[in-house]
Order: C-alpha cells, then sequence, then structure tokens
C-alpha cells in the first residue's frame, strides 16, 4: 500500500488503474492544500464584502436563482440542497465504482477553483483512505447540472445522514462519525454545491468501463487467435503488410496481436483446403481495430474530464471573478458514453458470429463440437445464450446523448443523459465478459479436435490455464455451470492484464 498525491499532475487511466491496483492511500501535497485554503479565504472575503446576489452562494439554485438567502441561513441552505437533492433509486452503485466517485471529487474541488473547506476535503480523503463508501443509487442523474442526485448521496454522510457501506456492512452517517470520532460537517457557503454540482458520478462510471474494456480488447485477441487455429483459419489476414497501407491504430495493433500469439502454431501452418475465412475471422483486425481507437478516443476525453473543474459557479481568486457557467453539462462524456457503448456492441457480436462458425460441423470439427452429435446436442445452445446477450447490447447500445427533458422549471432545458449512457455502459461490459466466456469455451473444446497438431506456445499455455477451470466436454453435462467458470476465468484474466494494449 502506496501513497497518492493529490495535486495538478495529469491523471491517466494508467495512474488509476495502478493506484487501484496497490490500494493506495490518497493524501493531499502542499499545492493542493494552499490552493483549497487560497480560494475558501477569497470567497470568505467575498462574502462578508459583498451585497450582491451571487449565484448558488447567497441565492437560491435552478429555477430559484433569483431568490436571495440571508447571510445567516447560508450554511442551511447547503444542507438543504444536499438532503433535498438526495433523489436517487434504484440499485446501489458498486462500490469500486463509488471508491471511484470520491477520488474524482476529491480531485477536482483541490483545484482551488470551488470554495469547499479544507476540513471538507479531507473528510472525503477519510473516507476514501478508511475504505467508508456512502450509499449512492444508480438512478436519479440527468448528467446536466453534474449528477446532482448522486452527489447528493455522495455527500449526506458528511454532514452525519444517509449511509455508508463499511467493512461489508451498511450503516448510517451518524453512526460511521462516531465510530470514528469524526464531527459532521457544517457546510459553509457555496460548498454543497460544490459537492453536488460535477460529472463524478458519470466518470466513474466511464472510467471503470474504460479499464474493463481496454483489457478486454486485448484479451478479445488472444481468444480470437484460440478460434481461429480452432477452426483452421489462415494466417494472411493478420500480414504486416495488409495493414501498413490501411494504418489505423486499433487495425495494425489487432492484427499483431493475433499474428504474435499464433506465432509457432502447427495448425496455422498446415495446408490449408480452403483459400479465405468468414469475415469473423478474416476481418478481425479491422472490427477489433475500430473498437480500440473508440476506446482510446474515450479514453481521451475522460482523461480530460478528471483533470477538469466541474461544479458551478467557479471561484478565480486571482482574477476576483465568481462566474456562473455550465462546466457541469456531461455533453462530452454522454457522446464519449454512447460511443464506447457502440465499440463494446461490436466485439461481442463479432464474437458470437465465430461461435456460430465454431459449432457449424466445418473443417473437420464436428457439429456443434461433440463426438456424438444427435444424441448429444453439445454447444448448440451455448450460441442461443451469447446470441441473447449480443442481442441485449445492440439494443443497449441506442445512444443516450441524444435525449433530453426540460428540468427545473425550464431553467436547465438541455440536459445530456450522460448518467444513463455511463450505467448502461457497464452493464454492456458485463455482457462483453460474457460473450467472451462462451467463444472461450467453444473455441477451447474446437481445438481439442485438432490434435495430435499443436497450437502456438501462447495459446496453449493460455488453454491449460483455462482447462484448470474448465473442462472438456465429451458427452452432454449441464452447461450453466461451465459457462459461469468460463466467464469468471475471463474476468480474472483480463483484470491481471495491463491497461496497455500490448499481450
Amino acid at each position: 500500500m502506496g501513497t497518492h498525491q493529490i495535486d495538478k499532475n495529469w491523471l491517466t487511466l494508467a495512474t488509476i488503474n495502478d493506484i487501484l491496483a496497490n490500494n493506495n492511500q490518497l493524501q493531499l501535497s502542499k499545492e493542493a492544500t494552499a490552493l483549497i485554503v487560497k480560494c475558501r479565504t477569497y470567497l470568505d472575503n467575498k462574502m462578508s464584502n459583498n451585497d450582491k446576489p451571487i449565484y448558488g452562494i447567497n441565492t437560491g439554485f435552478g429555477a430559484l436563482c433569483d431568490t436571495e438567502i440571508p447571510t445567516e441561513d447560508l450554511e442551511k441552505l447547503q444542507r438543504n440542497l444536499v438532503m433535498s437533492h438526495a433523489c436517487g433509486m434504484g440499485e446501489e452503485v458498486p462500490q469500486d465504482v463509488v471508491k471511484l466517485m470520491l477520488l474524482f471529487k476529491i480531485q477536482g474541488i483541490s483545484y482551488g477553483h470551488s470554495g469547499v473547506d479544507l476540513k471538507t476535503v479531507q473528510r472525503l480523503i477519510d473516507f476514501y483512505n478508511n475504505g467508508v463508501f456512502p450509499v449512492v443509487y444508480e438512478q436519479g442523474s440527468l448528467g446536466a447540472s453534474g449528477d446532482l442526485a448522486p452527489l447528493a448521496h455522495l455527500s449526506l454522510p458528511l454532514i452525519g445522514l444517509g449511509e455508508v457501506n463499511y467493512k461489508g456492512k451498511k450503516i448510517s452517517g451518524a453512526e460511521i462519525n462516531k465510530k470514528f470520532g469524526w464531527e459532521a460537517i457544517q457546510l459553509q457557503s457555496k460548498e454543497g454545491l460544490a459537492l453536488l454540482n460535477g460529472t463524478q458520478f458519470m466518470s466513474a462510471y466511464g472510467i471503470h468501463s474504460l479499464l474493463r474494456a481496454k483489457k478486454l480488447s486485448t484479451l478479445t485477441d488472444l481468444i480470437t487467435a484460440v478460434s481461429i487455429d480452432a477452426y483452421d483459419g489462415r494466417i494472411s489476414p493478420f500480414n504486416e503488410l495488409v495493414h501498413k497501407i490501411r494504418p489505423h491504430d486499433g487495425q495494425f495493433l489487432t492484427a499483431r496481436n493475433i499474428q504474435k500469439t499464433l506465432a509457432g502454431s502447427e495448425i496455422i501452418t498446415q495446408e490449408k483446403a480452403h483459400v479465405q475465412d468468414p469475415y469473423s475471422f478474416r476481418c478481425s483486425p479491422q472490427v477489433h481495430g475500430a473498437s480500440k481507437d473508440a476506446i482510446a478516443h474515450v479514453q481521451s476525453i475522460f482523461e480530460k474530464e478528471i483533470n477538469s473543474v466541474t461544479d458551478n459557479p467557479t471561484i478565480f481568486p486571482d482574477e476576483d471573478e465568481i462566474i456562473s457557467a455550465g462546466n457541469f453539462h456531461g455533453q462530452p462524456l454522454a457522446i464519449s458514453l454512447d460511443y464506447l457503448g457502440i465499440a463494446i456492441a461490436e466485439l461481442g457480436s463479432i464474437s458470437e458470429r465465430r461461435i456460430y462458425k465454431l459449432i457449424g460441423g466445418e473443417r473437420g470439427l464436428p457439429t456443434f463440437l461433440v463426438a456424438n452429435p444427435g444424441l448429444n446436442s453439445g454447444f448448440m445452445i451455448t450460441q442461443y445464450a451469447a446470441a441473447s446477450v449480443v442481442s441485449q447490447n445492440k439494443q443497449l447500445a441506442v445512444p443516450c446523448s441524444v435525449d433530453t427533458i426540460d428540468s427545473s422549471n425550464g431553467q436547465e432545458d438541455h440536459v445530456s443523459m450522460g448518467a444513463n449512457a455511463a450505467t448502461k455502459v457497464y452493464r454492456m461490459v458485463d455482457n462483453l465478459e460474457k460473450i467472451m466466456g462462451v467463444e472461450m469455451l467453444n473455441a477451447a473444446q474446437g481445438l481439442e479436435f485438432r490434435k495430435p497438431l499443436k497450437s502456438s506456445p501462447i495459446i496453449n499455455d493460455f488453454v491449460t490455464e483455462y482447462r484448470k477451470s474448465v473442462n472438456f466436454v465429451e458427452d452432454d453435462v449441464e452447461m450453466h455451470p461451465l459457462i459461469e467458470k468460463s466467464i469468471q476465468f475471463i474476468k480474472d484474466f483480463s483484470n491481471e492484464l495491463s491497461t496497455q494494449d500490448f499481450l
């Protein structure tokens, strides 16, 4: 366990992966501490010498922006904001996503443009470092004024309300404060709004899905190589010459991954009776590659976002400006999440097509990949199962970012729906793991029928590791447990990959 300094250094996907993998603690740098204190001091001085309305600081919120609030009620205003906005519904947000929400909220308010008190920032760090994860709900955010409802639930325990998950138990915000000897935070002017405005719900879901998708996009190349040998496919579509004259990065990388994985295979080098393979094999560099390029683009958007200030109004002490604007609007994330969803759906779609070809009784493979088809149904219904999940991902790939519904009496008249896009993509990544698990189940089964020819050393080692969890099927067995073990293998193996694209 190490320490990660919260500062102005650029947070990357690789950095976040390291923070999580090493279970690093968070600590404010001296620079970040000074910026937080400077901004808060500026705001306090400004308020003591100001009698004009400043949105969200001495006014109401949203459509109530023209309602001025007396100085003696400013603390109550912020507490009321947090309580009234905690309107979450649905399932609880997974705790590993809540952990990222905390990290990104701490990062965003540490730049010295939010006016949050140092005690409040430190309490969020205490939550993170002690594994105190507020109970947040999946539904309720429009992704417009940031993620108001989810971030309200994230903030409730700061003021002694709401619930948290701690060491496997759900306890109240008041109880967790008592356990650690913490006093409930008395929110000062602007603090509630700074906590609730922002895109940390969308960002946390997006980064979590990106970390998984990036690793799965590498693993799917490896599984495709197993399928190619199981199907007695050709190596020529992966020749570097082909991809140099259409130099998309993802395409080139996929071809290289597959060629490297198949190096040394006796199956791939044997003489072929066919001159061409179906698209799902032959065009895997082009299809996987397009998804890789999409993932890379989305990564660039999200890395900008988590290194940004996304609450409102924003405070500029050096310029003596407090500006109400729209950095909380989730449109950049919503469009990117929809794009990521399409990329994920396509990886699953082409995977299912390879499954379909493997069970078809072609190229010396038995029909449905069992030695005695007819008496045995073999792997017939595994393709049905994968097709069902693929179809669901296609339905989920319908974009959220083109939808909008007026809110706050028309004051917030265009919303991103990025929160729905974020939770949707999380589910799509889950589905991709399932589809890849089914392809691996079929590919490993088909490879057995190529013996005594051997596949490549990389594939042999990979399948040997796989066989520790999933057995070869001689005759019909209950398939669900095998599918579940195969999916778990995919999850475990991908978790061990780095965030780099290379095998």
